[in-house]
């Protein structure tokens, strides 16, 4: 019964989801198996490409808090966490509270902000609280970060160092959509008028704390076999011996991918994994916890690339 419920709640996301944000599908299936797996994702994608656009809808379609930062080379870490104000009239120091005591948070163009501001995200994506003048807040179990940043600006970026990437579950890379999908968006925004932009507030909210509790409680009586976690741990381990790979993927990303994998199975109605749920995540889970050496790098080859022979070469449990 808990897994129908998922794979109701799932559905009626997408189809949120979709009212505003075309083309984009497989990126969507992805957001929602983070979301159910208590993961967070970094968007990338050239501009114009609705990374913001597709976070947005995300939240909206869901009774939950939401957040926002637009992080820009200026951004201090008070600006995220929230600051500490002496309050005169009762002699106290009051807390404000910042845009990450929220349950869904949009960090938009995360790569913008200096690293120390980055920085004031860690410990709120790995422990899901913050420790502010000594004091610890928690942020609640629904809490996820949904991150974008632009893959082909350089100038006033800073790229995410490593610990903060293995914080994020799955990169996910939007490409432009196809030729008829793009059509269709230029159709559909000719029939408005010219002030009404990309609403997101007529979107039904679909799924809330709740549902949220139930759907990932669903995920946790899915069942993975050792023979199918073995074979997770060998790709993984394969990362940190490949020739084209100079730092592989940590025991973080092995766990949290064997998360993903058993949220992708509940999502397709399944109680237990199949290897095809490690193949179809995997690229996504370890593109960005991956560094290519030299060798690769010359060669023009991406993580995607080298990744995808790696699969190609470990063979999957019958």
């Amino acid at each position: 019964m808990t897994l129908e419920i998922l794979r109701r709640r799932a559905s009626d996301l997408r189809t949120e989801i979709a009212r505003t944000v075309l083309g984009q599908d497989d990126v969507v299936e992805m957001l929602l198996i983070a979301l159910f797996a208590r993961g967070h994702v970094l968007i990338e994608g050239p501009p114009g490409t609705a990374k913001t656009l597709l976070a947005r809808s995300f939240a909206a379609s869901m009774d939950l808090d939401f957040g926002r930062i637009q992080f820009t080379p200026d951004l201090m870490p008070g600006d995220v966490l929230g600051t500490s104000i002496f309050d005169f009239s009762t002699s106290q120091f009051t807390l404000t509270k910042g845009p990450v005591f929220s349950q869904v948070l949009l960090a938009d163009e995360i790569n913008r902000a200096p690293p120390k501001t980055q920085a004031a995200l860690l410990q709120a994506m790995n422990e899901r609280a913050v420790t502010i003048d000594g004091t610890d807040y928690d942020l609640g179990r629904e809490f996820i970060v949904v991150a974008t940043q632009n893959p082909i600006e350089q100038q006033g970026t800073y790229p995410l160092p490593e610990a903060q990437l293995d914080r994020f579950l799955f990169k996910l890379e939007i490409d432009f959509p196809a030729e008829d999908t793009e059509l269709q968006i230029l159709l559909d925004h000719a029939e408005k008028p010219l002030e009404a932009g990309l609403e997101t507030t007529e979107l039904n909210q679909v799924l809330n704390a709740e549902d949220l509790a139930i759907c990932r409680d669903a995920i946790d009586t899915v069942i993975i076999k050792k023979d199918i976690l073995s074979y997770l741990l060998h790709l993984v381990r394969a990362t940190r011996t490949h020739a084209e790979i100079a730092h592989g993927a940590s025991t973080r990303a092995a766990d949290a991918l064997a998360t993903a994998v058993r949220a992708a199975a509940a999502m397709d109605g399944r109680d237990y994994a199949i290897p095809d749920d490690v193949k179809r995540l995997f690229v996504p889970a370890m593109r960005h916890r991956i560094v290519l050496g030299p060798t690769a790098e010359i060669e023009g080859r991406n993580p995607d690339v080298v990744l995808t022979s790696l699969l190609n070469q470990i063979g999957a449990p019958r």
